[in-house]
């Protein structure tokens, strides 16, 4: 499979591989299964778009910390039990794109409730983007290349995202930043794989 560069979440990753994965054998040796903490992800992230769209938003953001961990872990837990099918993964993107839609769904509700439509068009630009981004990425790993050019992968979005919540001031260059970015990133991994990909002329 074709790669390209190592990306800030590689970083992260490799840094907090050895906690995360004594963490993911520990719940494993509670018998807990991943595909129940990736369940417990999205409930999270259900409530605490509830919040954002009834304008707490703060409160919104907090929740969504309190949420971080278990996007990690029900991946370390599926490594400790040596799990060897494809449905977590599955499970876990699939329930990470409702995630998605539901943070910049509730923004553009509140948004809207507001009457600021011109927000709502950066929420409903910003969600257009992140799924670009995992979408060419998915469609590209069929044709066996690996895409993770691009500043706005999720680890990035969430770095940009939680500030914007939990601090009010940041809340619309945030917004700004994640419409633009995850738009231009998708832009940038559609070039990617046309650089990379052999074309046969008919």
């Amino acid at each position: 499979m074709l790669n390209s560069r190592v990306t800030f979440t590689d970083r992260v990753r490799k840094l907090t591989g050895g906690f995360v994965g004594r963490m993911g054998m520990a719940f494993y040796r509670a018998g807990i299964h991943p595909d129940y903490i990736t369940v417990a992800g999205l409930g999270i992230v259900v409530f605490a778009s509830i919040l954002i769209g009834m304008g707490e938003i703060q409160w919104g953001g907090l929740v969504l910390i309190f949420g971080l961990p278990l996007d990690a872990l029900d991946g370390a837990v599926a490594r400790a039990m040596q799990r060897r099918d494809q449905f977590g993964g599955l499970l876990d993107s699939t329930l990470d794109r409702y995630a998605d839609g539901l943070i910049f769904a509730s923004l553009g509700y509140y948004f809207a409730s507001q009457n600021q439509l011109n927000y709502l068009v950066l929420a409903l630009a910003a969600l257009m983007g992140s799924y670009t981004v995992s979408y060419v990425r998915a469609r590209a790993g069929e044709a066996g290349i690996s895409v993770k050019v691009g500043l706005f992968t999720r680890l990035e979005r969430v770095a940009v995202l939680l500030p914007a919540l939990l601090i009010p001031p940041l809340l619309i260059p945030g917004m700004w930043i994640l419409a633009i970015g995850t738009n231009v990133t998708g832009l940038q991994r559609v070039w990617f794989v046309y650089r990379n990909t052999e074309f046969t002329e008919m």
